[in-house]
């Protein structure tokens, strides 16, 4: 990648470089309101940072038998300065250089997100003075008014970064696209606003502007000092993930030479004992290459994803300026309300395409600043030492390792008590993550801290809740025969190199540090569990006392009152004059219209008595007389 393509805006946890550099070539680059510096490795690692890793690689080693069980002595603490000194200063170290990277790697590596929060406020704060400078004015002079829009035309040209304030064309073009929706003659308004509303307003017409400037470079009427940032990407992310894969195809030709070499050695055990000081440093300057492997392999996928946001960035700024055609046409005038928010839309895409800038040279000049510590290389193993060690030597690349045993497969039913899983099941664990960084725990354990790429088509083993994967089917056979006695190994081997702890991520195996006595045992890792607990916030019965006072001059207080009271005589009268003159109303309820039902009079038809008496004017008989009754009624059925 070209120096003028990632040439501007450069910027990494708050390392900047001077404005001295302010040439025309760094004004030209989309981002030139920051220059990223990158400091050189050995100042980026501090020096506190590296004692730490050696007091704690010192500790952990059981060579030295230092017990943390008890407070050191004074001599253990002069033993312990006394090795980290002469391991600090050792020249020709592959560990030392090894432990420096990943503390470099570390506080110069984070995410996306927080790369660009940094970078933003590093922007704000260059601009802020500039800011400051606009909201806090009291113009109030023709020439002062003058002066005021020339530094609004230049902070909003600082901060699009669309070229230099200093070139008269880029000046007359952002102040013809100003003056079109902020004219000169609205300064009045903008002094009478709160300094809030001031900066606010600034953003807005910078981004105005700056989609403005955006839009008629797209039509070929202006844009002036504006880079084409879309061609630039398009040719330096392939370029520089060119440059990194390359970088890493020699990491990854330096790994299979030094593996072939180790295994080598180890056919012999009479041979690797006697060149012991050859195989200890083979091991330190592979697990070097590996980490920068490591390192490389997160880069390249940052990279991979800045071609991905590149991609999308110009697919929908094509689309933006399509809508903004079909919007502006060859009108004359165009509603603010139809047009500001596409030039709004514009210029937040043109500030990710210049993100995606930084970050690009950002991730460039990471994997420049990670080639110091791999010079031990060429000092320790020159061709002439490494030239006859490879002679008569098959070198394996790990893709032809995985290839080899891509046909063997582990029978789960020949290992009782032993879980095991495959590739097609990881679904089902939530992509779970490999122990020891995928290398092989088997070949790590047994073989002397050699780190081989396990494949997880032999099969996965699931032990504690943790998922092994190995290079060889007879590794995860023996393995899994004695987990925890090669696990025991692996620890071993990370308390002997201690870099080994990042680069495998041990981190939870070794949270704590075990005493001497304790280290040839396996570690188990600390299980964590988030509990809590409920009480009452009152235990007793509440009995709140109201009148209750603690003040004593309150107390006295009230007492005084009390005492005056208690003298004291209240009478109410009314007089002939006053009683009079108030209006008092009361209210009642009229009378209701009621009505009641009472009992009706009723009759019913019953038949007449009608009974009909006869002999009573005597008979034929004179001195006798006889009556009969005739009931001439008739019956009620009749009536």
């Amino acid at each position: 990648m070209s120096d003028e393509a990632l040439a501007g805006e450069r910027e990494r946890r708050g390392e900047m470089s001077s404005t001295d550099d302010t040439s025309d070539s760094s004004r030209k680059s989309s981002a030139n309101a920051v220059s990223l510096k990158q400091a050189q490795p050995q100042d980026s690692a501090p020096e506190h940072e590296q004692s730490h890793h050696q007091v704690k690689a010192v500790v952990l080693d059981p060579r030295y038998e230092f017990n943390v069980d008890r407070t050191l002595t004074k001599t253990d603490v002069s033993k312990l300065i006394m090795i980290c000194v002469d391991r600090l200063l050792e020249s020709q170290r592959p560990s030392l250089d090894t432990i420096k990277m990943q503390v470099y790697f570390d506080m110069n590596y984070t995410s996306r997100a927080e790369f660009l929060a940094e970078h933003r406020c590093v922007l704000e704060s260059r601009l802020a003075p500039v800011c400051r400078e606009i909201t806090d004015s009291r113009a109030r002079t023709r020439d002062e008014l003058e002066c005021l829009y020339r530094k609004i035309v230049s902070y909003m040209l600082l901060h699009s970064g669309l070229g230099s304030p200093t070139e008269i064309s880029v000046v007359r073009e952002a102040t013809a696209a100003l003056q079109s929706v902020f004219p000169q003659s609205e300064l009045g308004i903008f002094l009478a606003l709160t300094k809030k509303d001031k900066e606010r307003q600034l953003n807005e017409l910078s981004m105005i502007v700056t989609g403005i400037r955006l839009f008629n470079k797209n039509c070929k009427k202006g844009g002036e000092g504006v880079d084409d940032l879309p061609a630039i990407l398009n040719e330096a992310v392939p370029a520089t993930k060119q440059n990194v894969e390359a970088e890493l195809q020699a990491t990854q030709q330096l790994i299979y030479h030094y593996t072939a070499i180790i295994e080598r050695l180890e056919k012999s055990r009479e041979q690797c004992y006697e060149e012991g000081g050859l195989h200890d440093k083979l091991k330190e300057a592979l697990y070097n290459v590996r980490q920068h492997e490591v390192f490389l392999r997160i880069v390249v996928t940052e990279i991979i994803t800045c071609a991905k946001q590149v991609e999308m960035l110009q697919h929908q700024l094509n689309i933006r300026m399509l809508d903004l055609n079909a919007v502006v046409k060859s009108k004359a005038a165009v509603p603010t309300a139809q047009v500001y928010p596409h030039f709004i839309a514009v210029s937040n895409l043109w500030t990710s395409f210049q993100d995606e800038m930084v970050l690009l040279s950002v991730f460039s000049n990471l994997v420049n600043n990670l080639d110091p510590y791999l010079e031990t290389h060429s000092q320790l193993f020159p061709d002439g030492v490494i030239g006859p060690l490879l002679e008569g030597v098959i070198v394996k690349t790990d893709e032809q390792r995985l290839s080899e045993v891509s046909e063997e497969r582990i029978n789960p039913s020949d290992f009782k008590n032993r879980e095991w899983i495959f590739p097609e099941d990881i679904l089902a664990y939530r992509q779970p993550t490999m122990q020891y960084r995928g290398f092989c725990a088997y070949a790590f354990g047994a073989r002397y801290g050699l780190l081989l790429r396990g494949n997880p088509n032999i099969g996965i083993l699931k032990y504690h809740e943790k998922f092994y994967i190995f290079s060889s089917k007879e590794a995860a056979s023996c393995f899994s025969q004695k987990p925890d006695c090669y696990i025991a190994m692996a620890a071993e081997h990370a308390q002997h190199s201690a870099e080994l702890i990042q680069l495998l991520e041990l981190h939870q195996q070794f949270s704590t540090i075990t005493p001497y006595a304790q280290s040839a045992r396996c570690m188990k890792p600390i299980v964590k569990h988030d509990s809590c607990t409920q009480t009452d916030t009152h235990i007793l019965e509440p009995n709140i006392v109201k009148s209750y006072e603690w003040n004593e001059w309150e107390l006295r207080r009230k007492a005084i009152k009390m005492a005056n009271l208690r003298q004291k005589v209240t009478h109410y009268m009314q007089t002939n004059l006053s009683h009079m003159r108030r209006d008092n109303t009361s209210q009642v309820y009229l009378p209701k219209n009621k009505s009641i039902q009472t009992k009706r009079d009723n009759s019913s038809n019953v038949p007449k008595p009608q009974v009909y008496y006869a002999g009573l004017r005597g008979g034929k008989v004179a001195d006798r007389t006889h009556m009969i009754k005739y009931n001439l009624t008739r019956s009620v059925d009749e009536t």
